[in-house]
């Protein structure tokens, strides 16, 4: 397929869940491989054990520094995507669905994919499900945009994806076009505070940009990924003294 080759090799270079099989240690989200033995499945995933900053964290509002913080400048255009059952989830690999700003500084949108229940929590509540949009600058620095999703009316955005799920790992379809801006809310109140990817090698200095308010997917969508990954999240981490900053209009 025509953008299976930049899309794997994206997947890889960035925060995207690592490929159940072939070569490369195995991690899961249950068992003697699940997340809290991460750290010890392979050297390269020692991070995931050791590290000070994982992702993700439950964030409390009462705590968040208000103030500070100008609001997400999103550039996302329509454009090709390639959707991906890699082995941990769902993706869609974006090669040119434009960017966002963060601080000044302009990362170009990657992929996104699910986890369900939603990793982040704010206030100790979990939704059903969240959406990690991936970024990246230059070779290095990675942002991740979290949009939380609830139940309620289908969501017309993701229908095209919900309803061809590839359902083994491996399979892939494409997508003509798809614009990406149809996922993000209205609202723009975000949290925001350094972290890591969670998954392995939970590769630390990532920039989190939580999106307070959830979007909506219907029972049926929720479901229908459900029967591929019935549970995805890394459990919260700690916070270890970690500065949370919060955009409030």
């Amino acid at each position: 397929m025509r953008y299976k080759f930049v899309s794997l090799f994206l997947s890889m270079l960035v925060a995207a869940p690592a490929l159940a099989t072939g070569p490369g240690p195995q991690w899961d989200y249950y068992g003697d491989a699940g997340p809290a033995k991460w750290g010890s499945v392979d050297s390269a995933f020692k991070t995931c054990g050791i590290g000070n900053r994982q992702s993700p964290i439950n964030i409390e509002t009462r705590d968040a520094e208000k103030g500070g913080l100008k609001p997400i400048m999103f550039t996302y255009l329509p454009g090709p995507a390639e959707v991906i059952n890699n082995g941990h989830t769902i993706q869609v690999n974006l090669p040119n669905s434009g960017s966002a700003r963060f601080d000044g500084l302009e990362y170009k949108l990657v992929q996104f994919h699910f986890h369900t229940p939603s990793e982040e929590k704010i206030d100790s509540m979990a939704q059903h499900m969240v959406a990690h949009f991936v970024h990246r600058a230059g070779d290095s620095k990675l942002a991740v945009v979290g949009v939380l999703f609830k139940l309620g009316k289908e969501n017309a955005a993701l229908k095209v994806v919900f309803d061809n799920l590839p359902k083994k790992q491996g399979l892939t379809f494409e997508i003509k076009e798809f614009n990406p801006a149809d996922l993000i809310p209205s609202d723009p109140t975000y949290f925001s505070y350094v972290g890591s990817l969670t998954t392995p090698p939970c590769t630390e200095d990532v920039k989190w940009n939580v999106m307070r308010t959830p979007i909506e997917i219907s029972y049926a969508q929720l479901a229908a990924f459900k029967k591929l990954y019935k549970m995805n999240a890394r459990p919260v981490q700690p916070l270890n003294g970690r500065r949370v900053q919060m955009l409030q209009q």
